[in-house]
């Protein structure tokens, strides 16, 4: 458990399973309460920056955490957005089954980055950060791309797979942080809000 989390009310920004699984290592009572925030990229990130993945992640992440935190200014707010980057393309959730076997044609063969951007508030103090992890997958084959969205995993997943679950079936290597892949790197946030208790009192 996080020694910081310890008695406090906590929030987490999001609805995902997979998140609250995770979160569940950092504090055992926490409440879920997921953001209704745009996630519209300002042309600045668009265009400002050299690693727009990054920052985009970083970003939905901010902009969900403070959409929770700015009703909920005594508790200890988590938000966090995952997004998945191959050849200067940034992945997110597909819109639909062709969108999630565009996405997967992408990767197949290759090796995406996987970032997650997290942001923590509490008591009008913040902190961004992100982690990045890279995952190689093997050449994917046609049917079984058409086999793996008809399972309805890809559907709101970045990057249309997850590899916890069928996902895990096409990746040859992962170097990084795995639980960042499947969308919170539990041992990263766990670190950084021992530094935000340090800045805070």
């Amino acid at each position: 458990m996080n020694e910081f989390l310890k008695g406090k009310d906590v929030i987490l920004a999001s609805a995902s399973p997979r998140r609250q699984e995770l979160m569940a290592y950092l504090c055992h009572k926490f409440s879920v309460v997921p953001s209704k925030v745009d996630e519209f990229i300002p042309d600045e990130i668009r265009n400002g920056f050299t690693d727009k993945a990054f920052e985009t992640a970083v970003y939905l992440a901010k902009i969900k955490c403070e959409w929770v935190a700015k009703d909920n200014e005594r508790s200890v707010v988590i938000g966090c957005d995952t997004v998945v980057a191959v050849n200067d393309e940034i992945l997110g959730k597909p819109e639909n089954d062709e969108d999630a076997k565009r996405m997967l044609r992408l990767l197949s063969g290759k090796t995406h980055r996987v970032i997650s951007g997290v942001c923590v508030a509490f008591k009008e103090k913040e902190m961004t950060f992100g982690c990045e992890t890279e995952v190689t997958f093997r050449d994917i084959k046609e049917h079984e791309i058409d086999e793996y969205v008809k399972s309805g995993e890809p559907s709101d997943k970045a990057g249309a797979y997850a590899i916890q679950g069928q996902g895990c079936l096409f990746v040859t290597g992962i170097r990084g942080d795995f639980f960042n892949v499947v969308g919170f790197p539990v041992s990263m946030i766990n670190s950084k809000l021992g530094e935000f208790a340090k800045d805070l009192y």
